[in-house]
């Protein structure tokens, strides 16, 4: 019987399809284009082959497209009939997370990941900040992922993309020279993983090493192909970095070009939460952001982000609408704040409609609300410090130096010289 890199049987004779499944998965989780065109090739090859349609599917939810994941899913559950009992689990633990059934799907992955570690692609949902943990809204979500990618070790030894989540987990919690020495081995043995050059941009920032990380950063993604799932991403990093430099019009060049609506390619929630960030960074640097620039983030926000749900979108919807004036999309988002991190998320919500009114005393008493647990909302440290740098920015406003000083130095002492002024 066939097998996938990681030693996983197969329900599929073809050989063509094994090594398209395989390079699928490979692109996936090294964020690298051709994925969706490679899982497509698999099935086109075995229209049986009920993991190959598991790969669309999770190709189609990264992309926010719902109803071609659930048609993808519908053809996985049809082949997995014939499929063994590892491969019929996978289809009904994405199935469940495609059907919106987020706990039940996070219960089945923790199940079948104890009894297969080295399914992947089931591995990898839990993975990274953007994963099944990191968007639970649980407290303490940061030391769970630390926890789990360590449970994942055994299984991986030196895998390229274990190391690279493992890394992420480790720097995120504060562990850097872990961080640090684990993803220098995941990007010796791939170097061309963009997950793994993106886990070392961080852990340059978290160290404070702005210089080095934006060198390497930029050089590494100047041969990355637009269509990777993390081209527009990465080029966020970039562009910030270029902005605490100083060097503001290739900034936004780049923000134009790769970020924001109609020049990335990429995730939705990541040219949401990108562009309104550096958006909202460049304000806080002292930059006048036009409104057409605020109207177009909240206009794609309206579209596809309407209603809370993901919290980590919902804050970056909610400073887009304020900052647009776009009153009733605001509204119509804020109705009702779901989901586990929703006490977090509503005086968010309303730091940033203060932000947008120019109330500094406002902004600082909701934020100040929200500070010990927005971890819970999503994102890494550095996507949150969004929230760090606005309140240091209100507190300012109010004359209040010295408790901004002392913020930063208790809080983000590494990012100082990057923080508003």
């Amino acid at each position: 019987m066939l097998e996938d890199r990681y030693g996983n049987k197969l329900s599929t004779a073809s050989q063509p399809a094994r090594d398209a499944y395989v390079d699928g998965v490979d692109r996936f989780l090294e964020s690298q284009h051709g994925a969706e065109a490679a899982f497509r090739r698999a099935v086109a090859e075995d229209e049986a082959f009920a993991v190959a349609h598991v790969g669309v599917a999770r190709s189609r939810l990264t992309m926010n497209d719902r109803p071609e994941a659930a048609a993808a899913i519908s053809l996985a559950r049809d082949a997995s009939k014939n499929s063994s009992p590892r491969e019929a689990a996978h289809v009904e633990a994405i199935g469940q997370l495609v059907d919106g059934n987020g706990p039940t799907a996070y219960k089945l992955i923790r199940a079948h990941v104890v009894d297969h570690p080295r399914d992947v692609m089931i591995a990898q949902t839990c993975t990274s900040v953007f994963g099944l943990i990191g968007f639970s809204g649980r407290a303490g979500r940061e030391a769970e992922q630390l926890a789990y990618t360590t449970q994942l070790a055994p299984a991986y030894g030196d895998d390229w993309w274990f190391l690279g989540m493992h890394a992420f987990a480790q720097g995120e919690i504060g562990q850097l020279e872990s961080a640090r020495e684990t993803i220098e081995r995941s990007l010796k043995a791939n170097p061309r993983s963009a997950q793994s050059a993106h886990v070392s941009a961080h852990i340059h920032y978290e160290a404070g090493e702005n210089d080095t990380g934006f060198r390497y950063l930029k050089d590494w993604w100047k041969d990355y192909d637009p269509g990777g799932a993390l081209h527009g991403h990465i080029s966020w990093h970039i562009a910030l970095w270029l902005l605490g430099r100083g060097e503001s019009d290739e900034a936004w060049q780049i923000i134009d070009d790769h970020c924001k609506p109609g020049g990335s390619v990429g995730p939705p929630l990541n040219i949401l939460s990108d562009t309104v960030a550096f958006l909202q960074r460049a304000s806080l640097a002292g930059i006048d952001v036009p409104q057409a620039r605020w109207r177009e983030i909240s206009d794609y926000a309206a579209n596809l982000f309407p209603n809370a749900g993901i919290a980590f979108g919902d804050v970056h919807a909610a400073l887009a609408h304020c900052m647009a004036g776009n009153d009733a999309a605001f509204n119509q988002l804020t109705e009702k704040a779901v989901g586990p991190a929703a006490e977090i998320v509503k005086p968010i919500w309303r730091a940033f409609h203060a932000f947008a009114d120019r109330d500094w005393d406002g902004v600082e008493s909701h934020l100040a609300q929200a500070m010990a647990g927005h971890e819970r909302i999503g994102g890494s440290r550095a996507q949150r410090d969004l929230l760090e740098f606005t309140l240091v920015y209100a507190l300012r406003q109010q004359g209040k130096d010295t408790q901004a000083e002392r913020m930063i130095a208790m809080r983000r002492p590494r990012q100082g010289e990057l923080v508003a002024g």
